[in-house]
């Protein structure tokens, strides 16, 4: 694949991961952790960089995707825990996200009240744009890759440089009273959850396949390799944006203004873009918004529908477009606060069985293993998130759990990881090994 084509795939990729989490989560981690900001922001980066980088890859080892290689474990895990990444990232959560961030951000700045009436128009508005773009999947390389992304891009970079003038000799603000000091580096591990991007790069993978396909590369080997190239273009992206955001909202300097908590994220970039550029600063940041969200929720319709086509070929691709369509339309006039709030526990649940299997998928690639040592892990992290969850929630107390390994860091799912896949290996020792094809 040319340097060209890895280009736009990369900035494909990157325009669809940037959506409404990746760009109020690191401001708002940025404000809160003070001295902490470079620890941190590296947690950040794992979660929001690196996972997504190593998922996309992952997905690439099968010529199917994670739809073939999690077959490993069970077929029926397969079909059950993508249909769940799909539906999470899709209309349940991410999708309904983009449009109450848009609204948010990108409408109610220029109006002088709010009220469900003006989301609810604005949500049809800005799903039939989403409809239009993902209404023909093959299109979306050139229309987000080639079109959307270079704006979104200038947009960004407009905001960022300019506040880089105004704030690089600012002092860092201090550490908010909620803010773990004693373990900055896993508060912004687990923070990058939010962004969902670990768990959408199981799903965009699948449309970086079929983008590369689509240039003519079939190779096992060729796809894996285009692959790497435009997944790491994207990353490179991501990690600067988020690294630039984060400092911003570090080194704000707002005076004897108290922010609102809950929409933290967004209040620092409305602050700075009207510090960057006045008045000018809302239409600027309203357009970064527009086109990030737009680019986001686009790509996912397109990875939902396309996987739920997939398994039920019998309904149309398009027909799925318009049903998920609906019903994230729906999800979105619940508000952005609500939506981000349901989503956590869920989030909590998936994310360590997401960065499980996609760490096991590349030791199992290059270490011949037995299924055993893929399938008991997975089964341990699932136990254990689960329970993790519902204690941390409150729903029951099982005081127990705080004295695992890593608990207070969350982190309790890693030893059992490792432990199921030593053990599993040890099992299956004289079985036959794990083949990708």
């Amino acid at each position: 694949m040319s340097t060209k084509n890895s280009f736009v795939v990369g900035f494909m990729l990157f325009a669809m991961f940037f959506g409404a989490g990746n760009l109020i989560f690191p401001p708002g981690l940025g404000y809160q952790s003070g001295d902490y900001f470079w620890i941190a922001i590296i947690g950040f980066v794992l979660t929001g960089v690196g996972l997504p980088l190593v998922g996309v890859i992952a997905g690439s080892i099968s010529k199917e995707g994670y739809r073939e290689s999690l077959k490993v474990v069970h077929p029926a895990f397969a079909i059950i825990f993508m249909v769940a990444i799909y539906l999470t990232i899709g209309p349940f959560f991410a999708i309904p996200r983009t449009a109450t961030t848009a609204y948010e951000m990108a409408v109610l700045p220029f109006m002088d009240g709010t009220g469900w009436v003006s989301l609810l128009i604005f949500s049809i508005i800005f799903f039939i744009i989403i409809f239009a773009l993902s209404y023909n999947p093959t299109s979306l390389t050139d229309s987000i890759g080639k079109v959307l992304t270079p704006l979104l891009l200038v947009t960004i970079v407009a905001l960022i440089v300019r506040a880089f003038m105004i704030y690089s000799g600012n002092a860092p603000n201090p550490s908010a009273e909620t803010f773990n000091t004693e373990a900055p580096f896993s508060t912004g591990f687990t923070e990058g959850y939010l962004t969902m991007d670990a768990i959408a790069a199981i799903a965009f993978s699948v449309i970086v396949l079929t983008s590369i396909r689509n240039l003519g590369v079939n190779n096992r080997k060729d796809l894996l390799i285009g692959t790497v190239k435009s997944a790491s273009i994207a990353a490179l992206l991501l990690g600067i944006v988020y690294v630039s955001l984060g400092w911003i909202g570090n080194r704000a300097d707002l005076g004897n203004v108290t922010p609102d908590d809950q929409n933290l994220g967004t209040f620092l970039l409305t602050f700075a873009a009207n510090d960057a550029y006045g008045q000018f600063g809302a239409i600027l940041l309203g357009a970064i918004v527009l086109f990030a969200c737009i680019t986001t929720a686009a790509g996912l319709i397109v990875s939902v529908s396309e996987y739920f086509n997939s398994i039920i070929p019998q309904v149309p691709y398009r027909v799925f477009a318009v049903l998920f369509i609906l019903i994230s339309m729906g999800l979105a006039n619940q508000g952005l606060e609500q939506v981000i709030k349901t989503s956590e526990p869920v989030l909590s649940i998936l994310y360590p069985i997401a960065m499980a299997s996609v760490l096991l998928l590349f030791v199992t690639y290059f270490i011949p293993s037995p299924r055993a040592s893929f399938q008991l892990p997975v089964l341990l992290v699932i136990i254990v998130s689960a329970l993790a969850v519902v204690h941390r929630s409150g729903w029951v107390e099982m005081a127990w759990m705080e004295s695992l390994p890593l608990f207070a860091n969350s982190f309790e799912w890693v030893p059992f990881l490792i432990i199921g896949y030593i053990v599993g290996y040890l099992i299956g020792l004289k079985k036959e090994r794990i083949q990708y094809t």
